[in-house]
């Protein structure tokens, strides 16, 4: 693991970590919260590509087990964010914008014909999308970059899930979206609030029975977050 870190920063992520309220430690797995820490790190600078994540150091360092930290890189690695390498360890990979924008690009086509076949088919619960919604705007509210990215999370699988497809469902669940979500959300600049409004318009699409208008709005609101700038450029700064 890379020694960059000043002890500042150290100090301030384990605070962070430690000492959070007892609803976001309750509501958030250490190993979600290990991955966010690690997230930062990697997309930030700190952990440069080629460094080495040594799992007991990590452990170590949060006052935590080996297997919390297991699955935290685990989860990583199935984004690309980092990889394994038999007898060797686990390295920080290469940070590639154009990997993110592909992945939009691809689930942006997945949900615009998701969200098709459940407009035609009715199937999809508006009760469930504004409940969602509303809690992605608490979040929001909150500067609550981990519980933005779990609502919406669920908000779009709803759709997804509500298209009756089991192919394109597990197609969908295949490319990490919360990882991904959370990872957008780190870019400097972005309104957390406007990012949980702009899923309103696919609600009120879903809600109008235009099939083909509801498909063009959620393509249209995945290709929004493919034309952000790149996450490791510009991290989203700490309050």
């Amino acid at each position: 693991m890379t020694e960059d870190m000043s002890r500042s920063e150290r100090a301030s992520e384990e605070v962070e970590f430690k000492t959070g309220s007892d609803t976001d430690f309750v509501n958030s797995p250490l190993r979600q919260r290990l991955k966010d820490v690690l997230l930062r790190r990697i997309l930030g600078g700190a952990y440069k590509s080629g460094d080495r994540l040594i799992e007991l150091k990590i452990a170590q360092e949060f006052g935590t087990s080996q297997a919390p930290v297991r699955e935290a890189l685990r989860d990583l690695e199935a984004t690309g964010l980092v990889i394994s390498k038999p007898r060797r360890g686990t390295y920080v990979a290469e940070v590639l914008s154009e990997g993110l924008r592909e992945i939009y690009a691809v689930r942006g086509a997945l949900e615009e014909q998701a969200t098709r076949l459940a407009t035609i088919k009715q199937s999809c619960d508006l009760a469930t999308l504004e409940l969602e919604l509303q809690g992605m705007r608490a979040a929001a509210g909150a500067d609550d970059l981990t519980g933005l990215a779990e609502h919406s999370v669920q908000f779009h699988r709803a759709i997804v899930e509500a298209a009756g497809n089991r192919l394109l469902t597990n197609l969908w669940l295949s490319l990490n979206i919360e990882t991904r979500t959370t990872i957008t959300l780190l870019v400097d600049g972005i309104d957390l609030m406007e990012t949980a409004d702009s899923h309103r318009q696919i609600i009120d699409a879903i809600a109008s029975g235009d099939s083909e208008r509801a498909s063009r709005v959620a393509r249209e609101h995945q290709e929004n977050f493919e034309r952000l700038p790149t996450p490791n450029a510009r991290l989203r700064k700490e309050t």
